[in-house]
């Protein structure tokens, strides 16, 4: 069953992603003083007494304005507000009531459902008072003076919210997998989120950089769930200044880092790039499931082999992700976007699999009989005692062995792609760590000790 929600609606820069943070208790949606920063919807998680509930935070609402993304802007809000159970309108106390605002609150006194006003940047509890009764020619109830920087008087604003709040007894948690986009600006990422969603969730523009807050959204199919996670392009580091594509930027990375598989989109026409290349690198480093989309397939002029040379290009470009799915898609007609669903909850099953220390074992025993381990100039022969995995998310297992150092890169990699053949795990980076048995050296009298490798790196 879903959570309720409630709207966080105002002009721009009167503080409502400040807000939305202090509801929610995490510094989540990006604050930078700078009017327009958020501009797509941002659903997170908030409770009070009894209730719970998903704040969403909206752009700045601006009427009479059709430049640049401001329309798209109105949509996103009033999309938040038609499917809100509340809204609170958030005002700016320092500097009253503004034409903006009263063009606000008439839209608002129309809609269906109840609003509460937020009179914000109240920090001093005497002239927050004064600073409120302005608002009262809003006409829309009491104006509730709140710091939402300091968090004064946001409870007495709560305990007014939740009376619009239904309560929800026992909530049935959801085994959701969390679905991470991302990949360079204008790539596709947000049509391909709203290709999933089959509406305009988040705000779709040729120019780079319109996402800038990490957005959740939840999908179910075929009885799962999934949580799409769109995020801000990723530049190259040496193009980004310090503000809000700074703290985009940073979002998107926490949301690899909280995905269970990521998927990195690559513009077809443009072909994987430098850039490309170091997301997928901070995707193994993470240790998340991954699928390669390839996205604006429909804009590639095609024949008989285009696919096959496109594949080979990709496997020699991220051959460090050789493990990942690839799959070819329009997200703006929809071409395979739903198959992209099947491979995603795949990644994930193997992401977070666990497989017994027998089956592990009898791999190692196959792979050795046919292949033996190297040996040194010296003729000592590497042995592999046994194995077992330690930890999940991604699989990591620990091989036990004589000498780590004898088993060259070669070598690892051959049992990795054993484990691999025999036990599948596709879709996700595996973790091999080699366990040296602690062997003195006569000659130096030094104790060799574990070493850990990441083999799929």
């Amino acid at each position: 069953m879903a959570l309720p929600i409630v709207a966080i609606i105002g002009r721009p820069n009167v503080g409502k992603s400040t807000l939305v943070n202090r509801l929610a208790g995490e510094q989540t949606a990006i604050v930078h003083d700078e009017p327009g920063v958020t501009r797509d919807r941002t659903y997170l998680p908030a409770f009070w007494n009894d209730r719970e509930f998903l704040v969403v935070d909206t752009g700045g609402l601006v009427f009479n304005d059709d430049t640049e993304f401001l329309p798209l802007i109105r949509q996103q809000a009033m999309t938040a507000l038609a499917e809100a159970c509340g809204a609170i309108f958030v005002v700016d106390g320092q500097t009253g009531p503004t034409s903006a605002d009263l063009e606000i609150a008439e839209w608002m006194r129309q809609q269906p459902v109840p609003v509460l006003l937020a009179v914000n940047k109240c920090e001093s509890p005497e002239q927050g008072l004064m600073q409120a009764a302005e608002f009262w020619e809003l006409g829309l109830g009491e104006p509730y003076p709140i710091s939402a920087i300091h968090g004064s008087g946001t409870g007495e604003l709560l305990d007014e919210l939740v009376n619009h709040i239904p309560a929800i007894e026992d909530i049935p948690e959801t085994n959701e997998i969390k679905v991470a986009i991302v990949g360079r600006p204008n790539v596709g990422k947000s049509s391909l989120l709203n290709s999933f969603v089959g509406e305009e969730r988040a705000i779709v523009s040729p120019i780079s950089g319109t996402t800038r807050d990490a957005i959740d959204t939840v999908i179910e199919r075929a009885g799962q769930t999934y949580r799409l996670i769109d995020t801000a392009g990723i530049r190259k580091k040496k193009h980004i200044e310090y503000g809000t594509e700074f703290f985009s930027i940073n979002r998107a990375f926490k949301a690899i880092r909280r995905a269970d598989v990521v998927l990195l989109v690559i513009d077809a026409v443009d072909g994987v790039t430098e850039q490309d290349q170091k997301l997928a690198g901070r995707i193994i480093e993470e240790g998340r499931a991954c699928i390669i989309v390839v996205n604006k397939w429909d804009a590639v002029e095609k024949d008989s082999y285009t696919i096959y040379d496109y594949e080979k290009t990709l496997q020699s470009r991220l051959h460090f992700t050789e493990w990942a799915e690839t799959i070819f898609v329009s997200a703006l007609s929809g071409q395979r976007v739903e198959k992209i669903l099947e491979l995603v909850k795949t990644a994930a099953e193997s992401h977070k699999r666990r497989v017994s220390t027998s089956v592990i074992n009898e791999v190692l025993t196959d792979a050795v009989s046919w292949h033996s381990p190297p040996a040194s100039r010296g003729g000592r022969q590497g042995k592999i005692y046994y194995g077992t995995q330690v930890s999940s998310q991604p699989p990591t297992i620990a091989l036990f062995v004589n000498d780590s150092k004898r088993f060259n890169d070669n070598y690892r990699r051959y049992i990795e792609r054993q484990f691999r053949q025999q036990l599948g795990f596709k879709g996700t980076p595996i973790i091999l760590l080699w366990r040296s048995k602690k062997v003195r050296d006569a000659e130096s009298g030094n104790v060799n000790r574990a070493t850990r490798v990441k083999i799929s790196y």
